[in-house]
This record gives structure tokens, C-alpha cells and sequence, in this order.
């Protein structure tokens, strides 16, 4: 079998935890127009979806036109979150207007910040 199966598998953990919080992740970014944005979201999904790892769930995501401008190759929890709001219409339309950051704390809050341009 192809070795990518396995990793296409194993990079989506969190895939369907951030499929569920999308619509309120879109609103948090129209709202960062307004200044930065926050949305407690619950650690225990977090760990039930991966109880085993080790570096933890935090992680700075910056986007712009649907990729990310800072490296998130040791997140699996950033990798995913950007992958969701790749299928997303207007995550796609906020993102090709101006780069937004994206983190997640060790308390689980999530944090949406709409940078100013570049």
C-alpha cells in the first residue's frame, strides 16, 4: 500500500473537530475587522481525537490566500485547521483579502486576529 495513505490518514486527526467549529471560526474572522477575536473551545475533544500527543495542541497559524506564511510542519492541529478552512468558500474569500492569525492556547482558546497588510 502507499506510504502516503498512511500519512494522509494520520495528518487528519483533528479534521472532523474543526469541520464542527468552522461556522463559528468564519465569524470570528468577519468579526476580527473589529479587533482581535476569542472562542473557548473544549480541551477534552482534543485529546480524545489524539489522547498520545506530546507536544501539545498549542500553535500560531498565519494565513494568507490559503496557505500558511509561518511554519506549522510540527502541527498537526494547525495543519488541519488550514486544510478545513481550505474547503470553505468565504474562508477562501477572507484569506485572499488579507492574512490572518490563528492560535490556539493551553487553555483551548482560540484566538483570531485579522493582521494588518504587509
Amino acid at each position: 500500500m502507499d506510504p502516503k495513505f498512511f500519512s494522509s490518514i494520520s495528518s487528519q486527526v483533528y479534521v472532523s473537530l474543526w469541520s464542527k467549529y468552522r461556522p463559528a471560526i468564519l465569524q470570528l474572522m468577519i468579526a476580527s475587522e473589529e479587533g482581535p477575536q476569542e472562542y473557548k473551545l473544549y480541551g477534552h475533544e482534543f485529546k480524545s481525537l489524539n489522547p498520545k500527543e506530546k507536544k501539545g495542541y498549542t500553535f500560531t497559524l498565519q494565513a494568507y490566500q490559503g496557505r500558511a506564511i509561518n511554519n506549522i510542519k510540527d502541527s498537526v492541529t494547525a495543519q488541519d485547521l488550514l486544510y478545513v478552512l481550505s474547503l470553505s468558500k468565504k474562508a477562501n474569500e477572507l484569506m485572499d483579502a488579507g492574512r490572518y492569525e490563528f492560535t490556539l492556547s493551553k487553555q483551548f482558546t482560540l484566538c483570531v486576529t485579522k493582521l494588518a497588510a504587509a
